[in-house]
């Protein structure tokens, strides 16, 4: 007859015993739990926090004393109100068309089952994790007088930026209405049609209520990645059709007006706040549905043939700026060639960059790996003390605060944060070096942005872990690091490898808080990209869209090989 072992304060095992934690345990697990939470604070605080609380307050405090007439300032301005009416029109025009097109589109690649499905799932992914620059790039290509679509005139109009923006965020929608609805029990949709329901009214009575939290989530998601929209809509917009976003960036840089970027930065977060509350409410609800339901069965084989048509439409208008981009790197002046591909070699005509394509590619790599490393150690950190779902009511509540906290980088300015933290971190804490001029502040900016993205990706896999595995392995005598590694580290594995797929492609089209930080003689290819649309002359465009081929290639190539990381159950967007 065997017994069982448990460790003794002496470190010597006594037989006979059930094996059960130290007592000492419960003070690690405390220190342990309190450290996890801690490090990402204090890092979102001095990174995040203190640089936007501090260009907020230099708007509003005026010789050392508070000054809230900034407000009525600002909008009494015309354009102010211009500017947020465009905003709230682009986000709200950019979340219907999104959700009306994504909604079929998640039934045919997420619901049927066809020859290529899993092909056509990753490309609709692309162009979520394009750089904005070149989602912009990409769009000018298409639409500009002699692209595909010139005949449209649409270039620099306002239908451009919504159509952009939706090509942008249709993957948002696909994914997460999608990946409700692959696991969605199929039989109350069933049972509707034996009950002599037609398909429509079935859908309509049984399934969409169902998928609601989930498009509300989506369409919360959406409209906050539209009405914080900076590379796509600095570039076909310019200064005609502004967003509260490139508003910040101009009155920072070209009017140096604190103020007034001060108030627009808290419009903006009232508006982030809000559209995280309701993406979080829905979030939640979703999650509550999905424990509801069991293994869905087998899905439909042959798509009906009405989304399938909008999907095939879809699918080819996403491909068609693409193709445009592609093809506009290739033409010259005398036909067609790789000319522009070994301009890259260059810093353009008329110098027009102070290095070349390939070494901003370079540092690029090098900040997006830095980025990358710190974003995966604080996001997981983030996810782990947010999956914990504690007994007591108030912890409950400040796990639900902590998680709303940490996702403010999503949708906060990152002209604010860059600006912010060009004021505030030249020398933090008394640290000799200045971190501005050191270039160390552009891979953690990035990693601020792309810390939301991590936790978004690994947190649904911690909550989805059954807590009578870890129970189970306390009771056969693991301690609760051990646990923690054959837990959850086992089942949350895959999902990082995902999670680094989307800190690595988001750091690499960062623009907005790194044209503030990066320095002239290291700008990242976003910031090249940009330089080199501004410029005249023709072989400086068709760099910017060469160069803009090659940052998309390389995002995407890190995507693909984070989706074959990935484990049976996806991260959310």
């Amino acid at each position: 007859m065997s017994t069982t072992t448990r460790p003794s304060p002496t470190g010597t095992a006594r037989p006979g015993t059930v094996a059960r934690p130290e007592r000492g345990w419960a003070a690690t697990r405390v220190v342990a739990w309190t450290v996890a939470a801690a490090v990402p604070l204090v890092f979102l605080g001095v990174f995040f926090a203190w640089p936007v609380l501090t260009l907020v307050g230099r708007g509003f405090v005026a010789d050392g004393a508070l000054d809230l007439s900034g407000f009525a300032e600002v909008f009494a301005r015309p354009r102010t109100w211009r500017i947020v009416g465009l905003t709230l029109a682009q986000g709200a025009l950019g979340t219907v068309v999104s959700v009306a097109l994504g909604v079929p589109g998640a039934y045919v690649l997420y619901r049927c089952r066809f020859p290529g499905r899993g092909l056509l799932r990753a490309f609709v992914t692309v162009p979520f994790v394009l750089p904005t620059v070149v989602v912009g790039v990409a769009f000018r290509a298409l639409l500009r007088d002699n692209g595909p679509l010139g005949f449209l005139h649409l270039d620099g109009t306002f239908t451009a930026i919504v159509a952009a923006l939706v090509f942008f965020n249709y993957a948002v929608v696909v994914r997460t209405v999608g990946g409700m609805w692959e696991r969605l029990d199929p039989r109350p949709e069933q049972a509707a049609r034996a009950l002599g329901a037609s398909p429509a009214r079935a859908f309509w009575t049984v399934t969409l209520p169902a998928l609601t939290p989930a498009i509300t989530s989506a369409a919360s998601l959406v409209f906050l990645f539209c009405a914080t929209a900076f590379g796509t809509v600095l570039v076909l917009g310019g200064m005609r059709f502004g967003t509260v976003e490139t508003e910040i960036w101009i009155q920072t840089t070209q009017f140096l007006d604190l103020r007034a970027a001060a108030v627009l930065s808290v419009v903006q977060l009232v508006v982030v706040v809000a559209a995280l509350a309701v993406a979080g409410r829905a979030r939640s609800r979703r999650e509550r549905a999905l424990s509801l339901v069991g293994e869905a069965e087998p899905g439909v084989r042959r798509p009906h043939p009405l989304p399938a048509a909008v999907t095939a439409v879809v699918l080819v208008l996403l491909a068609l700026p693409l193709a445009a981009l592609v093809t506009g790197s290739l033409r010259t002046g005398d036909g067609w060639g790789l000319d522009h591909y070994r301009a890259l070699g260059t810093t353009g005509g008329r110098n027009a960059l102070t290095v070349t394509v390939w070494e901003a590619l370079a540092n690029s790599l090098r900040v997006a790996v830095d980025a990358t490393l710190l974003a995966l150690v604080v996001g997981c950190l983030v996810a782990l003390v947010v999956s914990r779902r504690p007994r007591r009511p108030v912890a409950r509540r400040a796990v639900g605060v902590l998680d709303g906290v940490f996702m403010l980088p999503l949708g906060v300015s990152a002209v604010t944060v860059g600006f912010g933290a060009l004021l505030t971190l030249a020398h933090p804490f008394g640290i000799s070096t200045d971190l501005r001029s050191s270039g160390a502040l552009v891979p953690v900016v990035q990693a601020v942005v792309a810390v939301p993205l991590v936790v978004r990706t690994v947190l649904p896999v911690l909550r989805a872990i059954d807590p009578r595995l870890r129970e189970a392995a306390g009771t056969l005598g693991a301690a609760p690091g051990r646990v923690l590694a054959t837990v959850d580290g086992a089942l949350v594995a895959r999902s990082v490898g995902l999670a680094v797929g989307f800190a690595f492609a988001v750091s690499l089209g960062e623009f907005g808080a790194t044209s503030f930080l990066s320095r002239p003689d290291r700008p990242t290819l976003p910031v090249v990209i940009f330089r080199l649309i501004g410029q005249p002359g023709a072989d400086n465009y068709g760099m910017a869209l060469a160069a803009s081929v090659v940052l998309a290639l390389l995002t995407a190539g890190v995507m693909a090989l984070a989706e074959r990381l990935r484990g049976p159950v996806g991260g959310e967007l």
